[in-house]
C-alpha cells in the first residue's frame, strides 16, 4: 500500500511517461470515460508510485490530490476502484473547471511484466495496446478489456537543403519527437548537426507506417528520386514544400517517372496549416501541427 503521508505531497513528474515508471506496488490511474469537454482522452494514464511520486496527469490539477488519496488505500491484489468526477459524481466539492464528467479507474499493480511486454512491442514499432480488466485488474499486452493505446512514437524523416529542413527537424526534436535530417548538401548537414539533429545523406531515407516524410527543397529536381522512393513506401504522411504551381510541375515529373495516380494522391503540397507561410520558423510550426494532428487521430485507435 502506498503511504498516505507521501501521497499528499507535491512530488509530480508531468513530463515522464507513466507506464515505464511503474513498479510493483504502484497504482495505475486510467481515464476510462469522458462526458462533455475535457482536454484528455480516454486511455490517458497516470502512475502513483510506492515512494509517493506521481507521474503524468489526468486533469489540469483539480482532481489529482483526491485520486492520490484513493490510490493510497489500495494494495497489490485489490480489485480496481472506479471513480467519477464532475457531472454525476458523489464528490460535489470537486469541480471540473471545463465542465462535463470523467471516469477514472485505479488499478493496483503487482506484476509489471505485461506492461513491459506492451512497451517492448511499442518500442519495436508495432501497433498495439495494453488491455486491462477493470474488474480484476489483470493486464496483458494486446489483451482484452479496456485498451490503453500504445502506438509507435511519431518519427520524422526530413530531407532538403537550406534553413527550412534544419528548422523543422530541430523543432520536431525539441517537441520530443524522433527526427533525422537527410540532405544532399554538406552545409545543410553541418547546420543540422549544430542544431542537435542527426544529419546524414539521402541514401538512408526510410519510413514505416508511423513515420512522416517531409521534404524542403527549392531545387525540385533533387527531390524527385526521394519522392519516388517515399511514395512507394509505407509512410503515413508524405509532403513537400512548394507552391501550387511547383506541385503541378512535381506531379508531372512523378507521372513521367512512372508513379501512378494513386501514389501521387498521397503527396501533400502545399504543406502546413498556415497558408503561404514564408518564414522558416512559422513554416516549421505550421507543418509540424499538420503532421501531429494526423498522427494523433491515428494513435487514438488501439
Amino acid at each position: 500500500m502506498i503511504p498516505q503521508n507521501t501521497l499528499t505531497g507535491h512530488s509530480a513528474d508531468y513530463m515522464a511517461d507513466p507506464l515505464p515508471a511503474l513498479v510493483p506496488g504502484s497504482v495505475l490511474a486510467v481515464l476510462t470515460g469522458v462526458e462533455g469537454p475535457h482536454y484528455r482522452r480516454p486511455g490517458t494514464v497516470m502512475a502513483f508510485l510506492p515512494d509517493g511520486r506521481r507521474v503524468g496527469q489526468l486533469s489540469s490539477g483539480c482532481i489529482e490530490a483526491d485520486i492520490a488519496i484513493h490510490a493510497g488505500r489500495l494494495a497489490p491484489g485489490d480489485a480496481p476502484l472506479s471513480l467519477r468526477y464532475g457531472q454525476g459524481s458523489p464528490f460535489r466539492d470537486l469541480i471540473l473547471p471545463c465542465g462535463g464528467g470523467i471516469d477514472v479507474a485505479l488499478v493496483p499493480v503487482g506484476d509489471v511484466a505485461p506492461v513491459k511486454d506492451a512497451l517492448a512491442r511499442q518500442a519495436s514499432r508495432q501497433t498495439g495496446h495494453l488491455g486491462i480488466d477493470l474488474k480484476t485488474g489483470a493486464m496483458a499486452a494486446g489483451g482484452p478489456g479496456f485498451a490503453v493505446p500504445l502506438p509507435p512514437n511519431l518519427r520524422f524523416a526530413v530531407a532538403g537543403t537550406g534553413i527550412e529542413p534544419v528548422r523543422f527537424a530541430a523543432l520536431a526534436r525539441a517537441s520530443g519527437f524522433d527526427a533525422v535530417l537527410h540532405s544532399h548538401d554538406e552545409t545543410t548537414q553541418a547546420a543540422g548537426a549544430a542544431a542537435g539533429v542527426g544529419a546524414t545523406g539521402t541514401e538512408a531515407l526510410d519510413a514505416d507506417p508511423w513515420t512522416a516524410v517531409a521534404l524542403f527543397y527549392h531545387e525540385h529536381d533533387l527531390e524527385l528520386p526521394l519522392l519516388v522512393r517515399a511514395l512507394a513506401g509505407r509512410a503515413f504522411w508524405i509532403g513537400a514544400q512548394g507552391s501550387k504551381r511547383a506541385h503541378e510541375t512535381r506531379v508531372a515529373a512523378l507521372t513521367e517517372a512512372g508513379v501512378g495516380p494513386d501514389a501521387i494522391e498521397r503527396l501533400r503540397s502545399p504543406i502546413g496549416v498556415i497558408p503561404s507561410a514564408r518564414d522558416p520558423a512559422v513554416l516549421a510550426v505550421s507543418v509540424l501541427a499538420e503532421i501531429v494532428g494526423e498522427y494523433a487521430g491515428r494513435a487514438a485507435t488501439p
